[in-house]
């Protein structure tokens, strides 16, 4: 599993180099659309997502178009293809998309059924140097403690910087996008069977 460090829109396809050029911090809520991009979204296909790669994984490439979604902040289209794929990372994309539109008890129901995940070990990584970096309070000490990665207490995070508008949402914010840069990478890997 890569460290979130070695992220690299530009070893991608062509199609998602497209859709990531512009780097995003998404909020903690659903956000705004990005109108922008929804034509290009709406056009994007599987194979067009993944030319000229041979898909070895349907699931895995339908999980990336989840993740782009997301990505740009179509929460409505990103939950349809989530919910669709009955694996464990279509769970986790699907509990991020609950999380991110407040629904913090349905996001821990899919995070449930995630159980352990790859992403884990190298998300709790970046998330402990990511707290150690930041000049939050101790609410985020749990980051740079945890000896492994627990969904469910990000979760707790997320929802208690959302209510207490906390100093430490910037540091959410990373967080939850270092967990879509490494769950996207993995999948686009896993559906071309790049298996790094």
């Amino acid at each position: 599993m890569k460290a979130l460090s070695e992220f690299n829109p530009h070893l991608y396809s062509s199609a998602f180099v497209e859709l990531l050029q512009e780097e995003r911090l998404n909020l903690l809520d659903p956000g705004t659309p990005n109108m922008q991009m929804r034509p290009a979204l709406a056009a994007l296909t599987i194979e067009k997502a993944f030319a000229p790669n041979k898909i070895i994984d349907a699931d895995m490439a339908r999980a990336c178009l989840a993740g782009i979604w997301l990505y740009h902040d179509f929460l409505e289209e990103s939950h349809q293809i989530s919910q669709s794929i009955a694996t464990t990372t279509g769970s986790y994309w699907h509990g991020i998309m609950h999380r991110r539109e407040s629904d913090f008890s349905n996001s821990k129901y899919w995070f449930h059924r995630v159980g352990e995940h790859p992403i884990f070990e190298p998300l709790r990584q970046a998330a402990a140097e990511l707290a150690a970096a930041s000049t939050s309070h101790e609410s985020t000490a749990f980051l740079r403690r945890q000896k492994k990665w627990d969904p469910f207490a990000f979760i707790d995070f997320c929802e208690a910087c959302l209510k207490r508008h906390s100093p430490a949402e910037t540091l959410c914010r990373q967080i939850q996008q270092g967990e879509w840069k490494l769950l996207f990478d993995h999948c686009y890997h896993q559906a071309i069977g790049n298996l790094y």
